[in-house]
């Protein structure tokens, strides 16, 4: 196995640059939409083979087991050649969940499965009335036998109309003093008898959310993570995970990317103003990238992140908007059109990446959340 941190920087980043840029299918390049597992199998298969589906895994677990240097090169050559995000919610999420929590019974059976898309992940977490307040949520779970039986509703369950399993947060102790007591983590079928999946059409019209509707479905009690009643820590841990996921660079550098390319095709770097601008957010995701390193490397070296990673969120999210808002302006009459500004033989969804920037500050626990928890978790504020 190729110990790709044994590599010098330069060398990796050849390597990772010439697979993308030869592998990676071209009617795939820089897609406006979130595609189904349906029309990115044949890549998956590949960068399975080449075993790169998980590049912070461990080694151990069927990872490239990257340092943060060598992930954000990973990331950056992801979207310099236009490379889609898969199918990745068991890759980013619930597996580091279960390699951190999981019994070695669950690792054996569920890591490899993740790794292949045997099986394909949603996220259960948010419900009508549960959604930054997440410990207010309802679906329960009772033990029944050796299965739990769920009812309940999830919402803004991404691509859940496209996953075969769901990892969630359920109420097994309704009767627990505290919200956030009587919770577990448990992983399902999406495809059984109570299951119901409705699709949400977003503002660009894709259908990317979802509802899901739990009406007497079951799961084994083998599928417990952790233990029975403490699935707040579980969530705790798997929002961090999520935080720095969904704080990682790469969003921010690919709207640069494409704001550069629009601003040289209009001629905007002509104007001292607009290059001002632009260098401002260039510096901003600079920044943000040496941050999204910090952290990336307390994750590397095993140890728990703290509230402080709240910091990435805000800062990605809010600089893809800044970027976003700049593209509408440099394309002037063509910002608010829909499909890709053509510049050459290069088109540009500009109307898409404003779309996609506005609910950034909202999902993942809205930036106001983030911000509450950084004035009381790290700064020590007064609530």
């Amino acid at each position: 196995m190729t110990d790709y941190n044994a590599m010098n920087d330069d060398d990796f980043r050849k390597d990772v640059r010439q697979f993308f840029q030869s592998e990676y299918p071209e009617e795939l390049r820089n897609v406006a939409h979130r595609p189904v597992f349906a029309e990115i199998e044949d890549w998956h298969k590949k960068l399975h083979a080449k075993g790169w589906v998980a590049p912070a895994w461990p080694a151990e677990f069927g990872g490239m087991g990257l340092d943060a240097a060598k992930i954000l090169i990973f990331y950056e050559e992801q979207q310099n050649w236009g490379v889609t995000r898969g199918r990745d919610m068991g890759v980013q999420m619930v597996g580091p969940l279960i390699i951190k929590f999981g019994t070695d019974a669950q690792k054996e059976y569920w890591l490899p499965r993740i790794l292949s898309c045997e099986t394909i992940w949603c996220q259960g977490y948010s419900e009508p009335g549960a959604g930054s307040d997440l410990a207010s949520l309802r679906t329960t779970a009772i033990v029944d036998g050796d299965e739990f039986v769920i009812n309940g509703q999830k919402i803004w369950t991404t691509m859940a109309h496209d996953a075969d399993h769901i990892f969630m947060l359920v109420r097994t102790d309704p009767d627990a003093p505290k919200k956030q007591q009587g919770i577990s983590f448990v992983l399902a079928k999406m495809d059984q008898p109570g299951v119901e999946v409705r699709t949400i059409t977003t503002l660009s019209g894709e259908k990317e959310f979802c509802e899901v509707f739990f009406d007497d479905a079951r799961a084994p009690v083998a599928n417990l993570v952790g233990e029975l009643n403490n699935g707040w820590s579980m969530a705790k841990a798997l929002l961090s995970f999520e935080r720095i996921f969904i704080g990682a660079p790469n969003m921010a550098q690919n709207a640069l990317v494409q704001l550069k390319t629009l601003a040289e095709g209009r001629g905007a770097f002509a104007d001292p103003g607009f290059r001002d601008r632009y260098a401002e957010v260039a510096l901003d995701v600079e920044d943000h990238a040496a941050l999204y390193t910090r952290f990336a490397n307390q994750v590397k070296r095993g140890e728990t992140l703290g509230a402080d990673v709240s910091m990435l969120k805000i800062w990605v999210s809010e600089t893809f908007q800044k970027i976003s808002e700049l593209m509408i302006e440099v394309a002037g009459p063509d910002g608010g059109a829909l499909g890709p500004v053509q510049l050459g033989n290069v088109g540009i969804d500009v109307l898409s990446n404003f779309y996609k920037s506005r609910p950034t500050t909202i999902y993942g626990g809205s930036n106001e959340i983030q911000r509450n928890i950084l004035s009381k978790a790290v700064l020590n504020l007064p609530s």
